[in-house]
């Protein structure tokens, strides 16, 4: 298992505020290029196990946010997905992290932050008894997400978490944004 996982799990067990000690700038890339990988992949094999599940179990969750967005504008979806959601969320969620930073208690302000992250993202679909009862799996690839997010803001700084934020949704959203804009082309 790589190092950078591994750094990222010890620092889940017991988040603490230290910042990286690496300085070099490729070797730093090196680590967020990494991360994003391993972030992006786990959210995607979580969304592959809540898909599982809601086909097995005939499961219907309604629409996502998402899916209005790109009834009204790509740009609109993109702006708010890419630049304005990852610059608010991490100011909001991983900003006041430095507020905490020599705390005994700064574990705990963490592991809140994380939590309100991931289920801030309950709002992005219909909220109906299912959703709610299904959010802990609907809102896991935030939660996952946002230990990432967190252990890069500690790590490296608050404009790599926004940066590491705005790829990953930039990424995700490319195959939705591409079917899109090909369903325009052919129409």
């Amino acid at each position: 298992m790589s190092s950078k996982i591994i750094a990222v799990w010890e620092f889940f067990k017991n988040p603490t505020y230290e910042e990286s000690l690496e300085k070099d700038p490729h070797e730093r890339l090196r680590w967020f290029t990494e991360l994003l990988l391993y972030a992006l992949t786990l959210s995607y094999l979580i969304g592959m196990v809540n898909a599982g599940l809601q086909n097995y179990f005939d499961i219907d969750i309604g629409k996502h946010a998402s899916e209005d967005l790109m009834n009204r504008s790509l740009l609109l979806l993109f702006a708010a997905a890419v630049i304005m959601a990852p610059v608010m969320e991490e100011v909001i969620f991983r900003g006041p992290l430095i507020f905490f930073k020599k705390k005994n208690y700064f574990n705990c302000i963490f592991y809140f932050l994380t939590f309100i992250f991931g289920f801030y993202h309950i709002s992005n679909f219909e909220l109906t008894t299912t959703t709610l009862l299904l959010s802990p799996l609907l809102v896991a690839p935030q939660l996952s997400v946002g230990i990432f997010l967190g252990f890069v803001r500690v790590k490296f700084g608050l404009l790599w978490a926004i940066i590491f934020h705005a790829l990953y949704n930039f990424i995700l959203m490319t195959p939705l944004l591409f079917m899109n804009f090909l369903d325009l082309l052919l129409e």
